[in-house]
């Protein structure tokens, strides 16, 4: 049945929103400092405490002195800086990272910030309280030493956590909205009271309730303060409008969150406050609001029904909370910033779907979320859309018409491969029907588990290249050895050297998740982030500790494209054929296929050869590498040889490729990403919870492509390799249909940490209501055949190659990266090649 609702017209966008927007990129986002010096003060006052009581005691110090502001023109308030989508920083998980990059960050290529001499100054003096006490040196300390030369080089890498707070979560935001701060410190205070000394678990849990009562305190004093501002505020403006809207704020501010919000807009004000002070607590990103249409409906229905609110004022006050959303903000350190481009939070917010008894769950709210982001029109939240059969067609035209806007949103979800991919991790029915999307693709029980999503990118292709070094990197073992790849009889025998490099780096990436894991439970639990996630309170553990009902572990891996490819590309010429013999291979892949090495292809070479030669005992001093890396780039390759590497090259391209419905390669791949997703599930983390794969790379198939020397696929050295489960760019020319098709070959169920899909079109190929119902189509296609997720950017190759060369033309262009959407114009320029790269199809048939 087709729903016939107000907001089938898309509502003007609001003058005050239009400002907000503006307001906030009107400048370089800036580094402050208040955070790290309370931080430290209050850490200095503490000592000798036990730490989950030192981490509620300087949240409440940070809430009670850090400096508050209410801009101009907002109706939710509460902001982490007094810059605009500034950053604080967080010295507990690490700092020196940042003092290296004092210098440089307001000028490095991704994610820049400005940041004050004494700004530098404050900082510098903090941070040399952390020396020895972060959570990123103690997981250095807890790592074996072959986990840190497989990280040295780039075979995986953990920095998510490794340098970060806990996130990749949802709270019960819902619980703070019934019950308020004050309910649930009441439950807290309970459990305690209903405690005995001699109990054995009373050491543990008492002191953990006390840090959630004093925390939860820390939050309602807080939200007090803003309530004061907005008072002061009002007596002191001119504009009656103005002044009445900061007595709402003041009101808004006074009730919640302590108290259950008791209309729409306390609703709203009340969930901000909660993810504003999460991400004070913690740096940790992926914060989710999940399922924000269920949970803030029922305050929308009962504010429309007694007339206390019209539509048009919840859209707005809905469109000021997406406006906050993009303050939010984090600095991480250059190498990261590559990897997460475009000021990212992943703060995924999702909408439609079913109900825990299986009904649809589309409401008002749903429909409204969509229209923000089409009004604010910015890359927070990262919006998502459950889709199942039973999903009303007007809402997947509503959102599909904001896919056509080429804001790169929603992503789009498919309920029928993912209630069963968790369901098979231990998830109810129940459960598993109320989920919520983490982070960039990562599905959830929201307010239930602790995911530790997005835990490492491991890139798939590094092991490949060990297997035709037999274990060696530069000259260096760095892993097994699975054989002289020259001596292998069979592809039987190639393969199964790949399986083996896999397993082995896997098992070092597990041991560097689990270092910081442990890292974290042992330095920097957060109470009040924990008395929001079942069942912490009742275990008397903070989420880092296990307190969780679900835990598990998800990292991911990427290049499933190029690995596929490159399997069936040495089974055909290698072994089927005998074109070419292993031999030349290898050395095809060594001088990249003959089409010219770079410097850093030339100086991996010179790397390799004076290690080999010192390893045989001569003497040669690696501070010969710059001049045999000269002489490599001079004297090249004889033409013989450069014209044999690039026939094979030319073979290897005219194969069939993943992404073009082939059984044959696509068979090949689904096996490439079983290497990955079936020995990972083996783990378990330290939480007792299982890992699980994910299949995505964020933007890190960029800078750790660059890494990668070429593959047997006919990837060039250095180059991007594939991102997700997409095909490899360029290289899927049937047509949307037989790229779909293909990706759904693949195990979407075994990968329950997510599976990315991206696919490009031209803006033509969305026009008018045909466009769309055919767009809408081809997503319910590719899900009937239990693919996982899609995600689209809509936008014409000549938009993007004139946003490269004219910035200033083009500040709000926004894009979809990978599990994300960002301003096209803050991305590196590698980033922006691999979009503009990616194959644009004309058509959604």
């Amino acid at each position: 049945m087709r729903m016939n609702r107000y907001y089938s017209t898309e509502l003007p966008k609001s003058g005050r929103i239009a400002e907000l927007v503006s307001d906030l990129f009107a400048k370089m986002p800036e580094i402050e400092s208040a955070r790290a010096v309370l931080l430290t003060e209050s850490y200095r006052a503490t000592e000798g405490k036990p730490i989950v009581l030192r981490r509620a005691m300087a949240l409440h110090h940070i809430l009670k002195h850090l400096p508050i502001v209410i801009r101009d023109r907002e109706m939710v308030v509460g902001s982490t800086t007094l810059a605009p989508r500034g950053c604080q920083t967080y010295p507990e998980f690490s700092w020196e990272w940042l003092e290296a990059e004092f210098d440089t960050v307001e000028t490095r290529e991704a994610d820049r910030f400005r940041i004050s001499e004494q700004t530098k100054r404050e900082l510098h003096e903090a941070n040399a309280y952390w020396k020895g006490k972060t959570s990123s040196e103690l997981a250095d300390a807890y790592m074996t030493p072959e986990t840190h030369k497989a990280i040295e080089h780039n075979i995986f890498t953990t920095g998510n956590y490794y340098y970060n707070g806990i996130g990749h979560y949802t709270c019960q935001y819902e619980k703070v909205l019934n019950a308020g701060l004050r309910g649930i410190s009441d439950e807290a205070a309970g459990k305690l009271a209903a405690m005995q000394p001699g109990d054995q678990d009373y050491v543990r849990k008492s002191t953990m309730l006390q840090a959630v009562i004093i925390s939860c305190q820390a939050v309602i004093e807080y939200a007090r303060r803003y309530a004061a501002l907005a008072s002061e505020l009002a007596e002191k403006t001119a504009d009656a409008a103005r002044r009445t809207e900061l007595m709402t704020i003041a009101e808004n501010c006074r009730r919640v969150p302590e108290y259950p919000a008791q209309s729409f807009g306390e609703a709203c004000q009340s969930f901000w406050f909660i993810q504003q002070v999460l991400q004070i607590e913690s740096s940790g990103h992926s914060i989710s609001p999940g399922r924000f249409d269920q949970y803030m409906n029922p305050f929308l229905q009962r504010d429309l029904e007694a007339g206390r609110i019209t539509r048009g004022a919840a859209q707005e006050l809905i469109d000021c909370i997406w406006v906050k959303l993009n303050d939010l903000n984090k600095c991480r350190d250059a190498a990261s910033a590559k990897g997460f481009a475009g000021y990212s939070l992943f703060q995924n917010l999702i909408v439609g779907g079913q109900t825990g008894e299986g009904e649809d769950a589309t409401n008002d709210v749903s429909f409204m979320c969509i229209t923000a982001s089409k009004h604010v029109f910015l890359p927070m939240p990262s919006l998502s859309i459950r889709v199942w059969n039973g999903s009303p067609h007007d809402l997947l035209m509503h959102a599909a018409s904001l896919t056509r806007t080429g804001i790169g949103l929603p992503a789009y979800y498919n309920d029928e491969a993912i209630i069963p991919a968790m369901m098979d991790r231990g998830i109810s029915l129940r459960e598993a029907r109320n989920y919520s999307i983490i982070g960039c693709v990562e599905p959830q029980v929201p307010g239930k588990t602790d995911g530790w999503h997005d835990a490492a990118f491991f890139n798939m292709c590094r092991p490949l290249e060990l297997v035709f070094s037999n274990g060696r990197d530069l000259g260096e073992q760095i892993s097994i050895r699975t054989g002289e790849v020259e001596e292998m009889q069979s592809y039987d025998e190639f393969f199964r050297a790949y399986q083996e490099q896999m397993k082995y780096l896997i098992s070092l990436l597990v041991n560097s998740d689990n270092a910081i894991d442990v890292a974290h439970a042992t330095l920097t639990p957060n109470p009040f982030e924990s008395c929001l996630i079942d069942d912490c309170m009742d275990k008397g553990l903070c989420l880092e500790e296990g307190g969780a009902h679900f835990n598990f572990t998800g990292p991911q891996g990427f290049g499933i494209a190029n690995v596929g490819n490159a399997l069936y590309a040495v089974k055909k010429l290698v072994f089927d054929e005998k074109t070419v013999t292993m031999k030349e291979l290898k050395k095809a892949l060594k001088f990249n296929f003959g089409q010219g090495l770079d410097a850093d292809g030339a100086a991996a070479l010179a790397t390799e050869a004076i290690r080999d030669m010192r390893a045989q005992g001569q003497n040669v001093s690696e501070e010969s590498i710059p001049a045999v890396a000269a002489a490599i780039l001079r004297e090249g390759i004889s033409e013989e040889e450069k014209a044999r590497f690039t026939e094979i090259w030319e073979m290897i391209k005219a194969l069939p490729k993943f992404g073009n419905d082939d059984p044959e390669v696509d068979a090949f791949a689904r096996e490439a990403a079983y290497c990955y997703s079936k020995p990972i599930e083996t783990f378990r983390n330290p939480r007792g919870g299982q890992y699980q794969a994910g299949m995505y790379p964020v933007s890190a198939n960029v800078p750790l492509g660059a890494q990668t020397g070429a593959t047997p696929d006919g990837r060039l050295a250095h180059t991007p390799v594939a991102d997700g489960v997409s095909p490899y760019v360029g290289t899927d020319v049937n047509g949307p249909t037989a790229a779909c098709n293909s990706v759904a070959k693949l195990d979407h169920m075994i990968a329950s940490n997510g599976t990315l899909f991206n696919m490009k079109f031209h803006p033509s190929a969305l026009s008018g209501e045909s466009g769309l119902d055919n767009f809408i189509n081809m997503i319910r296609g590719f899900f009937d055949q239990k693919g996982f997720h899609m995600q689209f950017n809509v936008v014409d190759r000549d938009t993007l190659l004139d946003a490269q060369k004219h910035p200033e033309n083009y500040q709000h262009l926004v894009v979809r990266v990978a599990g994300y959407s960002a301003l096209f114009t803050t991305l590196s320029r590698s980033l922006q090649d691999d979009i503009i790269s990616r194959t644009e199809q004309a058509s959604t048939e």
